[in-house]
């Protein structure tokens, strides 16, 4: 089976629309969090100026615009706080592309909420694919998969919805093949949630381009200057990894993580580590000399920031997410405000944080998923944990109220508490909804602008 041909035939399992459900209804939650901040506000400025068309909501305001600026907003929302979900074969956040241009799509064309899983599913699948075959290649070289990878997801997905045959699905995909992009470099600044946006964006923009009659090449994504070959794929080679499309679904083998902290992915295991030792054995910043976290080789590689000077820098820093859980006890939305980058005791404390790749972890576990912490106390006691994964990951997975809870907390920031709850409501029920429409509106009358 192609991947053409999957997009346009394949028939998902119901277990697999159930985790498209509570993907939704997180990735929803996030992008109203992070619709107020400053990379989202950007991006609204522009749509607010260039919407020609107003069929299509940005959620957590008052904006209606065309459906590829849409899917732009939504998407760079959605990755705003690094809050979204992670999959660790595409080593993408999948769900912020996917479901900005799947509302996009749905929003235009009246879908069930049936159908919106569905194009989820398909949407996942092949951009989990395409990261079985290019990854870690593909991602050590620089590229950001949720952009890359992302981009073509979100063209299978708009294909999808709108009813596409193979035929024409084989254009989508090529279209949104050549404008796929991303840089790693930009990671920790806006421009990495504007990533999630041009891959929603550009996702749509491509099966919009193939439903009015653009052409592609049928190789651009395996043909030797296609895709694959130009973006430094582990494999020159795809069939492999799809000849069991819609016979063995990655969305329930491999599955997605939900994220219970607003950071890279790649702390996270630290920090559960960390803070589970911290409530074992009791201690504060002030009892504590120094930590060392150990990790693998890609991990470097994304958390860039040793001393960061902004909130997005400190998401992408290990000494300061280190620092701020061992001060505050949590790591929240409110950890990367201002006024949390500059605490004095914050500051001390991420002096004592080192980092460094540790050979001694498993080479063959997906990257960014261990660490080892070791924790040295001024009494001279020195506190050990070794972390595979975190809270949240597939094999152990967020629980519907840890799902509600994160949603009611993010949704609070754009809607009021009476309706961000009507909206848990509705999107606990998504698969079921004659016209998707009904559930956006709930998201899409926030106080900004």
């Amino acid at each position: 089976m192609t991947l053409a041909e999957f997009v346009a035939s394949a028939i998902p399992p119901v277990e697999g629309r159930h985790a498209a459900a509570r993907a939704l209804l997180d990735t929803i939650g996030v992008m109203l969090a992070g619709a107020s901040e400053s990379a989202a506000a950007s991006v609204q400025q522009v749509v607010a100026q260039e919407s020609s068309g107003l069929q299509c909501s940005v959620l957590g305001t008052r904006l209606r615009t065309s459906a590829t600026n849409a899917a732009l907003a939504n998407g760079t929302a959605g990755h705003a706080h690094d809050y979204d979900d992670m999959c660790f074969v595409s080593l993408a956040h999948p769900s912020a592309p996917l479901v900005a241009a799947g509302l996009a799509i749905a929003e235009l064309s009246g879908a069930t909420g049936r159908a919106l899983l569905e194009a989820y599913v398909v949407g996942f699948e092949i951009e989990a694919r395409l990261g079985r075959a290019m990854n870690p290649r593909h991602y050590q070289r620089g590229w950001h998969c949720t952009s890359t990878l992302g981009t073509i997801g979100a063209a299978a997905a708009a294909s999808r919805l709108l009813g596409f045959d193979a035929a024409v699905s084989v254009h989508a995909l090529s279209i949104a093949a050549s404008e796929a992009s991303g840089l790693k470099e930009n990671f920790g600044t806006m421009v990495k949630p504007f990533h999630a946006g041009l891959a929603a964006r550009n996702g749509v923009l491509a099966a919009l381009l193939a439903q009015a009659g653009l052409t592609a090449s049928g190789s651009a994504i395996e043909g030797p200057q296609g895709f694959l070959a130009a973006m430094d794929s582990e494999s020159s080679a795809l069939l492999p990894f799809i000849a069991d499309l819609g016979g063995r679904w990655e969305i329930l083998d491999s599955g997605i993580t939900v994220k219970l902290y607003p950071s890279c992915a790649a702390t996270h295991p630290a920090l559960d580590a960390l803070l589970d030792l911290k409530y074992r054995d009791g201690f504060d910043a002030a009892d504590v000399d120094r930590i060392d976290i150990g990790v693998d080789a890609i991990t470097p590689t994304v958390l860039l920031h040793e001393h960061p000077s902004t909130g997005l820098e400190g998401k992408f820093s290990m000494p300061f997410c280190a620092a701020a859980a061992v001060v505050d006890g949590h790591v929240g939305l409110a950890t990367f405000a201002a006024d949390r980058l500059a605490d004095p005791i914050v500051a001390g404390m991420r002096e004592r944080v080192a980092m460094h790749v540790d050979p001694t972890l498993d080479a063959g576990a997906p990257p960014l998923t261990q660490a080892r912490v070791q924790v040295t106390l001024k009494d001279g006691r020195v506190l050990g944990a070794v972390a595979n994964g975190a809270r949240g990951y597939p094999d152990r997975p967020a629980t519907s109220e840890q799902l509600a809870a994160k949603f009611l907390s993010c949704a609070g920031v754009a809607l009021p508490e009476t309706r961000a709850r009507e909206a848990l409501a509705a999107l606990q029920c998504i698969d079921g909804a004659a016209d998707v429409r009904t559930v956006i509106d709930l998201c899409g009358s926030g106080g900004a602008t």
